[in-house]
C-alpha cells in the first residue's frame, strides 16, 4: 500500500510518499481501506518530534480516516452492527496517513447519512474531542449555570473550534469565540458564534464580561495554555471550568489558588490518543446517540477549507502551520 512516512523530524517537506505491507487485524480489530485521511496539529507535532505514537501504535501519522470496512473481527463490541463493506469513519491512535489501516472496531462509527467518506474524515478526531472535553470533563450545561451556559473557545477557527462552536450552539448555548482576524471572527458567527473576539486588538477578557453582564463564562475550551491561563480564570463565572487540551502557548503558568477555591473554579484537562480503545468506545455510543443524528439532520457540518492529495501531505501540513486555514484540512487517496 501507498502510505505518507516521516522520514525524520523536521519540516513538512520530510513527509514522504512509500510503500508500507497492509497492515493485518488482530482480534477486536477490523482493516480499513481508506478514501481519505484528517490531517490535525497533533500529526505536525509527531512529524516534529514533539509528540511519539504510543508504544503499540503505527509510527505513520494520522488519528483519523474515513473509508471502507474490507476484512476484520466482528464479533466482539459492536454496537452499531458494522460489517464488511460498511462505509465508517475511524478514529486511531496513528496510522491513518495510508491507503488501508486497523483500528479497534469500538472506534469505527457508520458514516452519517448525507455525507461524503471526505467530510466523513474530518469528523472523529475533531468530535471525540469536543465531546469528551466540553461536554464531559467541562460538563457544560450541568454546571452552575444551568442548562443554557456559556462557552467561550479560544481558536474557534481552528479544526477542534468549528466543531465546538457548532455543537454547544445546537444544543442551545450561548457561545463566544477566539480568532486572529476578521474573517475567522466572521466565520465563528457564522457557525454559531454569538461574538467572535480578535484577540490581535481585543481582551478576551474585558469582552467577556462585558457581553455577559460581569458574570463570565461557565467553560472555556483552551487550546494555547500558558500566559492564557490566568486570563481565563479571571474570564469564568462562579464554578466555572477551564478544559486544557493543548498547550501552543507553553505548559506553564501562573495561578492564584485562592480565587480557584473563593470562586469554585475547575482547572481539568486531558489528552485523547492514549485512553484505552473501552473509554473510546464509549464516547463513539454517545457520538452515536447524540450527534451523529444532528449530522444527519444537517444542523451540524464538517468544515473542510482544503482538500489535498494524499502525496500532497507536505502541502497540507505547511498550509496548517501557517495557521491560514478556517477549518479542516484532509488528505484525499
Amino acid at each position: 500500500m501507498r502510505a505518507i512516512e516521516i522520514t525524520r523530524f523536521g519540516a513538512p517537506d520530510v513527509l514522504q510518499l512509500a510503500r508500507r505491507p497492509i497492515p493485518q487485524a488482530g482480534p477486536g480489530e477490523v482493516l480499513i481501506k481508506v478514501a481519505a485521511s484528517g490531517v490535525n496539529r497533533p500529526d505536525v507535532f509527531q512529524r516534529q518530534g514533539h509528540y511519539a505514537p504510543p508504544p503499540d501504535a503505527s509510527d505513520l501519522p494520522g488519528l483519523e480516516v474515513a473509508g471502507e470496512l474490507v476484512d476484520g473481527d466482528f464479533d466482539g463490541d459492536n454496537p452499531f452492527g458494522l460489517r464488511r463493506g460498511n462505509a465508517v469513519c475511524a478514529l486511531l491512535a496513528g496510522g491513518g496517513y495510508a491507503e488501508y489501516v486497523v483500528a479497534p472496531l469500538a472506534q469505527c462509527l457508520p458514516v452519517p447519512g448525507g455525507l461524503s467518506l471526505i467530510e466523513a474524515a474530518a469528523l472523529p478526531e475533531n468530535y471525540f474531542t469536543v465531546w469528551s472535553n466540553v461536554f464531559d470533563r467541562g460538563q457544560l450545561g450541568h454546571g452552575e449555570g444551568g442548562i443554557h451556559e456559556t462557552l467561550l473557545v479560544q481558536g474557534g477557527s481552528s479544526g477542534i473550534g468549528v466543531t465546538a462552536i457548532q455543537l454547544a450552539h445546537a444544543f442551545g448555548h450561548r457561545v463566544f469565540a477566539t480568532a486572529g482576524s476578521a474573517e475567522k471572527c466572521a466565520a465563528c458567527v457564522q457557525l454559531g458564534a454569538e461574538l467572535a473576539i480578535n484577540y490581535r486588538d481585543e481582551d478576551f477578557v474585558a469582552v467577556v464580561k462585558q457581553v455577559t453582564d460581569g458574570r463570565g463564562v461557565d467553560v472555556i475550551l483552551d487550546m494555547v495554555a500558558g500566559d492564557y491561563i490566568p486570563r481565563e480564570i479571571d474570564a469564568l463565572a462562579e464554578g466555572g471550568r477551564l478544559v486544557l487540551i493543548a498547550t501552543l502557548g507553553g505548559s506553564k503558568a501562573g495561578i492564584d489558588a485562592a480565587t480557584i477555591m473563593r470562586r469554585r473554579l475547575t482547572l481539568t484537562g486531558s489528552t485523547l490518543r492514549v485512553r484505552p480503545v473501552a473509554f473510546k468506545g464509549a464516547l463513539a455510543r454517545q457520538l452515536h446517540d447524540k450527534v451523529w443524528p444532528l449530522l444527519e439532520a444537517g444542523k451540524l457540518r464538517p468544515v473542510i477549507h482544503q482538500v489535498f492529495p494524499a502525496a500532497e501531505a507536505a502541502q497540507a501540513h505547511a498550509l496548517m502551520e501557517s495557521s491560514a486555514h478556517i477549518g479542516k484540512l484532509v488528505l484525499q487517496w
